[in-house]
């Protein structure tokens, strides 16, 4: 077999894997599911490739959601909202497209679990992405004196966004932009406005000064950076929220070391004596973190979880999954809370971490090492705002092999007004080269 037949026959075997499964699921009937198996043998051969229909995404949308073994928060898999923008064929359209997800997720706080589906890869094209690892996330800064000015994690984006063009008011929350990248071309940042971005000011009900701190954090968690897995078609731009974990926030978020570090913060303002680790300092300064977190979302009216029902209603999803027949999966050290684990049942048992598909996986990072030719003096090309992108190896000689384009940056000067507005490259050739 050729090297192609090779690669047909094998998504042809993932296809036909799903398509059981799926149609099974949904009570379709067996001559309904060879039937289809058949059109996509015939796609496939036509085509190298196969489109899912609606039904077939959203279903497999929610079965990756019910395989995550990370997530501890499965139960209401089967509510995934789908929105299906395949057909969006530019960076503007993709952007809109993005807004219109958390317009639609954030719900006015009332969280609703969502994923937008955009270009799946074919062939030689990547399809759609999404650089960010998160729809919304803050930036973050280093200062002269090597201090760090918000979010750590995202000291290497926020450098990659400052040299394509983007500029921060250098705050403890200041929120990125959206970059997109469509077929491997050179990408596009938007602006993301700020009235798509619901924020929760975090106050402490009764911790005096605790307002002081002026924390605040964002409503919806809409992980962007993986990529979609579904009957062999992948989906590198699909991202999907749910809504937020407490502890996700107070126990990692604003707790880690690394992160905004805030606990000898607020074990100063209770007066805990920190000169001892055996005073429990940081464990009691993290409780009351976490209480400031959840009583605050409570209070804005936007959807969170605590810890403790969380772990409760994964027991209902594995008892549901047991009836169906199904077994669970999961991975113990990303199931169990970071905070008083033991407490939950999660803790006291063990899981097969098998991965099984459709899924999410891991993505490499699209801009990983492209700050290097920055520092080593090489500059963008100045035009409106400056542009990045990123191609896997193999490109053709006499294309940029990080672009993979020989082209100037695409232009938004004729998008219509109400159309999202990149920031685009003015001047023709490779913005890293």
């Amino acid at each position: 077999m050729t090297t192609h037949e090779n690669e047909h026959a094998a998504l042809l075997a993932e296809a036909e894997l799903f398509i059981e499964q799926c149609y099974s699921e949904l009570d379709l009937t067996e001559k309904e599911t060879r039937s289809r198996i058949g059109e996509i043998a015939l796609e496939i051969e036509r085509t190298g490739t196969y489109t899912h229909t609606f039904d077939e995404l959203r279903h497999g949308a929610r079965m990756a959601w019910r395989n995550s073994n990370r997530c501890i928060g499965r139960l209401p898999w089967d509510s995934l909202h789908v929105l299906d923008r395949r057909d969006a064929d530019s960076e503007e359209e993709i952007a809109q497209a993005l807004l219109d997800h958390l317009d639609f997720a954030t719900n006015g706080g009332r969280i609703r679990p969502t994923i937008t589906i955009l270009k799946p890869e074919s062939g030689n094209s990547p399809g759609a992405r999404v650089w960010n690892e998160q729809l919304i996330r803050y930036a973050g800064y280093e200062t002269p004196n090597g201090g760090r000015i918000g979010d750590p994690v995202s000291l290497e984006f926020t450098r990659l966004c400052e040299k394509m063009g983007w500029r921060g008011k250098r705050s403890d929350f200041d929120v990125l932009p959206l970059v997109i990248q469509l077929d491997g071309g050179a990408p596009k940042w938007f602006e993301l406005p700020a009235d798509k971005v619901l924020e929760v000011d975090i106050r402490h009900p009764e911790l005096a000064g605790f307002d002081e701190l002026r924390l605040k954090w964002y409503a919806v968690p809409a992980v962007s950076g993986m990529r979609l897995e579904i009957g062999g078609i992948r989906y590198g731009g699909a991202p999907f929220n749910g809504w937020y974990m407490g502890t996700e926030i107070g126990a990692r978020n604003f707790a880690d070391e690394n992160r905004y570090n805030l606990l000898p913060a607020v074990a100063d303002l209770m007066g805990l004596d920190r000169g001892r680790r055996s005073s429990l300092w940081q464990d009691r300064a993290l409780v009351e973190l976490n209480v400031a977190v959840l009583e605050s979302y409570r209070a804005a009216g936007v959807s969170m979880v605590d810890h403790h029902t969380a772990a409760a209603q994964f027991e209902t999803f594995e008892k549901r999954e047991r009836e169906a027949g199904r077994d669970v999966t999961g991975n113990w050290a990303w199931l169990i809370p970071p905070m008083s684990p033991a407490t939950t049942h999660v803790f006291h048992k063990r899981y097969d971490n098998t991965i099984v598909k459709p899924n999410f996986f891991y993505a490499k990072k699209p801009y990983a090492g492209l700050l290097t030719g920055f520092e080593d003096g090489t500059r963008a090309e100045s035009g409106t705002n400056g542009a990045a992108a990123e191609k896997e190896t193999g490109a053709p000689v006499g294309v940029c092999p990080v672009t993979g384009a020989s082209g100037g940056m695409a232009s938004a000067s004729d998008l219509p007004p109400s159309a999202p507005r990149a920031e685009s490259e003015s001047k023709r050739g490779c913005p890293f080269h």
